[in-house]
């Protein structure tokens, strides 16, 4: 059940439940945040924007940038290893709309760390401190901070780093169970974000291998976090947020999505890949979204998603596309003789 105490609150936005999209590079693009809050997301945070203006001109960082039609809050998250770049990042970003910003210490990929930028930082709590300062006084709005439990295992210094943002004036901070080196391997730990949450007043979101509504319950009740952030187990299943929001608040699991809904949430969201991205970007897009539903599709086994995604993965057109999930949500015997005429057998 929800815990009793209030709803977690960012400066001045109070959050309607405990369950937020946490940001992701390549896949919480527009139509993705916007699917995601429908279906329960009491925060959605747009993908990593570099904190370079030079390079905003080009298309991939004006898409990521574009929160047009989104109901508030909306949340840009920003990277890089420079404190007064991070800081004239910022206040553009909130010239140009947006209500939170977000700061990445916690992307373990080489790219961004090799630039001394995303959970890198963490081995520099100085540098931390100054870009943690240099940021919120930049900007009247509230500023956030995401993180890992450390860079290695010798170095689990999240508490310290929670203390760093408290008093830079950061107003929550979403703390991913795993250190840097360890990426997205072996299962996520919550002793760190429980000792995180003890040794702070900000609200905290726990993050890493929240994959059920039982989960988030559990997670909730052994941290003490405020708040559960949902990354990879969204992907292919954005029903995730409102059963998870439901589980919280009614301590009984929400009947899954019906056949008709979940062919028609695909075909809003295949949809609305195509009008944001144009024809040609936004069918390849969707090709890895569709897989996502396919993973999370208990009624086809590892092969038939296999065969399933090399199919989908052919299609060039948008109106081949729309047939195709039409056809994924055929009657089961339609369905089938569907697929062995294209050599796709029933389990």
């Amino acid at each position: 059940m929800t815990p009793s105490r209030p709803l977690p609150q960012i400066g001045c936005h109070r959050l309607p439940n405990r369950v937020i999209l946490a940001p992701m590079a390549g896949v919480t693009d527009r139509p993705f945040r916007q699917l995601c809050r429908r279906l329960g997301a009491g925060l959605v945070v747009g993908e990593m924007v570099t904190s370079d203006p030079s390079l905003w001109h080009t298309r991939k960082s004006r898409q990521r940038m574009d929160h047009r039609g989104e109901p508030g809050p909306r949340a840009i998250q920003i990277a890089g290893g420079d404190a007064a770049m991070l800081a004239e990042a910022a206040r553009l970003n909130a010239t140009q709309g947006a209500e939170i910003i977000d700061l990445n210490m916690g992307c373990p990929a080489k790219k961004v760390c090799n630039k001394a930028a995303g959970s890198a930082l963490l081995r520099d709590e100085a540098l931390v401190g100054e870009i943690l300062d240099a940021v919120v006084a930049a900007v009247a709005v509230p500023v956030t901070l995401k993180i890992r439990t450390g860079w290695c295992a010798d170095s689990n210094n999240g508490v310290r780093i929670a203390h760093i943002a408290q008093e830079a004036g950061i107003q929550a901070l979403a703390v991913h169970g795993r250190h840097r080196q360890q990426r997205f391997s072996g299962e996520a730990e919550y002793d760190t974000i429980a000792a995180i949450k003890q040794a702070v007043r900000i609200p905290v979101f726990a993050n890493g291998d929240i994959d059920s509504p039982e989960k988030a319950a559990w997670v909730l009740d052994y941290t003490g976090a405020d708040a559960v952030m949902i990354g990879r187990a969204a992907q292919g299943n954005p029903w995730l947020f409102r059963e998870i929001d439901h589980f919280l608040r009614h301590g009984e699991r929400r009947a899954p999505p019906t056949t008709d809904e979940r062919a028609e949430v695909l075909h809003q969201h295949v949809k609305a890949l195509h009008d944001f991205y144009g024809e040609r970007m936004g069918v390849r897009i969707a090709r890895k979204h569709l897989g996502w539903y396919l993973a999370a599709d208990r009624r086809l086994d590892a092969e038939q998603q296999h065969l399933l995604r090399a199919a989908f993965n052919g299609l060039e057109t948008p109106d081949d596309q729309y047939h195709f999930i039409d056809d994924l949500f055929r009657p089961r015997s339609e369905r089938e003789a569907s697929w062995a005429a294209n050599g796709i057998h029933a389990a």
